[in-house]
């Protein structure tokens, strides 16, 4: 079997593990967002934080709950890092230095987990279970729940409430998060990940030095990794790391994992607001995407010319020889059309072109089909950019899901879909003027800026991946990476509660002749549309002096 063929094989082998989970996880997490029960478990913890499940939030106190919860998080993760080195289990490892254990809180807690450190080497098993893997659970709950306070606004009318937020998080935690870790990290230890507390070993000698290997709760950890779009890896190779991913099977488990609950959310979507169909259109619109960023990102990678890639069957360069050209190019694409930002290849030794399709990839906003909860609110946000769109184009005002998109939905919306690009753009351009960052670059010329570029594009959206060759391990890369994703973060949150508590407050819209039709086929194709066209207007001049101009040289 060819290697294209392979590669091929395992992209329909996805696509149908996918199809099959769609339908039931959809309708679950449905339940569990609309059930008015709560469990023994989920009462002692609303007990124990002081929290009342059943009272109903409107966007400002919703907003809070998500702020209150998320600095708490930071702060307990930024000290238990400085106290590592009086910490049991910390492996001999000392306490984290302040600018590495800000970066480190603010990444974890905002579901971007970009690692400036070498994992195995820094953090010992209390920072990596207790405060990591932790924030892998709380940080994607707080995501889900924000997207389905955004499904409420256009499912209730006349009232600005958008559920209570407590409720939202340990539901998403106690029962979705854990049950899929539970059962992933399970598959992942039988097919040779590893689970454990053992200290450093040595395991022989390499390049003249000794080799050493640590153990760790490995297995668990990048279920969840992968489950809640986190991406933060107990290895500094991550899911190149065979401990982490040990064969062709665990790999392709892993972007099952990474993809299903983003997917699987347009069904919750469309259950919630009544249409089935409506979620179909949105999912259709992110498999649009995902499939061709995988073509391309394929093809890219397959067919660059030079006798040694021929030879090889495609640019293996930076790619594991056990897991290959074809399912390295679905993870690279999944992974950052997610906010996952696991690798099981490193990006930076991809084509020119193929490296430009994981930075544009990220630069949509990731929302093909994106993170656990944001890839479906900023989805949703383009679809209110699309509706407004038509509007103009026919005259009529513009509707979606039974609510009118005026003056302040507008303002909203566009305040979303600015944000991170100013803050990709102003801080890769500081760091490309000013005299020190510079340094931290590996190579020069066009790599070396998309180096930078991929670095703050990863940051400011929530992403995580690294392009490799970037020294971001200084004081300025660890601070100003860590504002990009404390804003990158929080200020679209703003937005998008916001824009819910207006949804919420509008009475339905009747549907009539003239009501754009945004469950069909022409609905999909305007989203596409403009999801690619103002990613390409916004980020096109950055991406000619980086990606496009190395891949077209080349």
């Amino acid at each position: 079997m060819g290697p294209v063929l392979a590669g091929v094989l395992q992209l329909i082998a996805l696509i149908a593990a996918l199809a099959l989970a769609y339908v039931p996880l959809g309708n679950y997490m449905a339940k569990v967002y609309s059930s008015d029960k709560h469990l023994r478990v989920e009462k002692w913890i609303y007990k124990g934080i002081g929290a009342d499940p059943n009272t109903e939030m409107r966007w400002p106190a919703y907003l809070r709950g998500v702020l209150a919860f998320s600095a708490v998080g930071v702060l307990f993760l930024y000290l238990l890092q400085r106290i590592q080195g009086i910490l049991p289990g910390s492996l001999g490892f000392s306490s984290v230095n302040p600018a590495q254990s800000f970066n480190t809180a603010v990444s974890f807690v905002t579901n971007t987990n970009w690692q400036s450190y070498y994992g195995e080497q820094t953090m010992g098993h209390v920072v990596q279970t207790a405060g990591l893997a932790v924030q892998n659970f709380v940080s994607a709950a707080v995501g889900i729940a924000v997207a389905v306070a955004l499904v409420r606004g256009f499912a209730r009318s006349r009232t600005g409430e958008l559920g209570n937020f407590w409720a939202d998080l340990v539901r998403g935690v106690i029962r979705i998060l854990v049950p899929l870790s539970v059962v992933a990290a399970l598959v992942l230890v039988a097919c040779g990940a590893i689970q454990n507390f053992s200290g450093i070993h040595e395991v022989g000698q390499f390049m003249g030095g000794h080799q050493q290997w640590n153990g760790g709760a490995v297995a668990s950890q990048e279920a969840i990794k992968e489950v809640g779009t986190n991406g933060g890896g107990y290895f500094n190779a991550n899911s190149a790391h065979p401990f982490e991913n040990p064969t062709p099977f665990t790999n392709l488990f892993e972007i099952f994992l990474l993809l299903v609950i983003p997917f699987a959310l347009t069904r919750t979507f469309g259950v919630m607001v009544g249409s089935i169909k409506q979620g179909y259109a949105i999912l259709a619109t992110m498999a649009t995407i995902w499939v061709g960023f995988v073509a391309l990102m394929m093809w890219t990678e397959f067919a660059h010319h030079g006798a040694a890639l021929q030879a090889a069957g495609g640019a293996m360069e930076g790619k594991e020889t056990r897991i290959g050209v074809g399912a390295s190019s679905i993870f690279a694409v999944s992974t950052t059309l997610t906010s996952t930002g696991a690798v099981d290849s490193f990006h930076s030794s991809f084509t020119g072109l193929g490296g430009g399709i994981t930075i544009l990839g990220m630069q949509l906003g990731e929302i093909a089909p994106g993170g656990t909860g944001s890839g479906l609110y900023g989805m949703l946000i383009m679809a209110v950019i699309a509706v407004f769109i038509a509007g103009l184009m026919v005259g009529r005002t513009p509707e979606y899901l039974g609510k009118k998109i005026g003056t302040r939905e507008m303002k909203l919306a566009a305040c979303y879909i600015l944000i991170t690009p100013a803050l990709v753009l102003i801080f890769a351009a500081a760091s490309m003027a000013l005299p020190t960052p510079p340094h931290s670059m590996l190579n020069s010329g066009a790599h070396g800026f998309s180096e930078v570029l991929y670095a703050f594009t990863s940051a400011a959206n929530n992403n995580g991946s690294a392009f490799a060759g970037l020294n971001a391990n200084t004081d300025w890369y660890n601070t100003m990476l860590g504002l990009a994703m404390v804003l990158g973060r929080f200020l679209p949150m703003v937005f998008v509660l916001a824009l819910a508590g207006s949804l919420a407050e509008q009475k339905p819209v009747p549907v009539t002749a003239g009501t754009l039709r945004t469950e069909k086929p022409l609905f999909t194709g305007l989203l596409v549309g403009a999801i690619l066209i103002i990613t390409g207007l916004t980020y096109f001049p950055a991406l000619a002096l980086g990606p496009l101009a190395e891949g077209l040289a080349s």
